[in-house]
């Protein structure tokens, strides 16, 4: 794992960290996006903390695997928000974090617009909620649009 800032961070570390801020009055927020060449996907995850008595900070982690294991838009956007659904429950579970505390972000737009992802945007959320999670898609899903899509090319 990486800081916003680039230095690097063991995830254990990285959990006490979060962990030691949630006395303040913050909110996790967790995210996941993905950017392709012609033989690589490259899917970054973040986790990022903000609140009100907190300054904002963020980590990340990348991970490259071969295209063809993701050949459609709808692989990968799966894959993104399943992501975010297994970190966030390694944050609840093995870290104890609220889930009231936490927040994932899907880079996804409303199903209204005729983007892309449109058409995926309620399956996922579904996804998201289902599994217990409060669910933001764009435009509030920073997490994913900006902080991972930062990482992700």
């Amino acid at each position: 794992w990486c800081t916003g800032s680039g230095g690097l961070i063991g995830f254990e570390d990285l959990c006490h960290r979060v962990v030691g801020s949630l006395d303040k009055n913050i909110k996790v927020f967790v995210g996941a996006d993905s950017g392709i060449s012609s033989r690589v996907v490259t899917f970054c995850k973040t986790i990022c903390i903000h609140g009100l008595e907190a300054h904002g900070f963020y980590f990340f982690s990348k991970n490259k695997i071969g295209a063809a294991q993701f050949p459609n838009l709808i692989s990968r956007i799966t894959e993104e928000a399943r992501i975010s659904i297994e970190l966030a429950e390694i944050l609840t579970t093995d870290y104890k974090i609220p889930l009231e505390k936490i927040e994932v972000h899907l880079d996804v737009s409303p199903y209204e617009n005729s983007a892309a992802t449109s058409k995926f945007s309620d399956m996922l959320k579904g996804y998201v909620v289902g599994a217990g999670f409060d669910c933001k898609i764009k435009p509030n899903a920073w997490a994913s649009q900006s902080v991972a899509d930062k990482h992700s090319k």
